[in-house]
């Protein structure tokens, strides 16, 4: 029997997998905005609402980091799934 189950493994994987996703996703929309520019200083982004706004540099990273935590966060708990499924198969569990 597969003791790890999404409810027991969920706020790991949530942790996990959504501090590793933003991390890589800011990585790869700084990268991204530098290789192709980002248009001038005016549209940075700025606060509140703004800095949310995907046509602006600050918005790209920042759904660029929504999206990469949300990926990772599945790909965690897959991955936690499958290796209580071999471990009970196993017969380890």
């Amino acid at each position: 029997m597969n003791k790890l189950t999404f409810g027991k493994t969920f706020w790991t994987a949530f942790i996990a997998g959504g501090t590793t996703g933003m991390g890589n996703g800011s990585v790869f929309g700084a990268a991204l905005m530098c290789a192709l520019g980002r248009g001038g200083f005016e549209n940075w982004g700025g606060w509140g609402a703004q800095a949310y706004m995907p046509s602006t540099f600050q918005g790209f990273v920042d759904w660029c980091m929504f999206v990469f935590g949300i990926g990772f966060v599945f790909i965690v708990m897959l991955a936690m799934k499958r290796h209580g499924e071999l471990e009970a198969a196993a017969g380890n569990a």
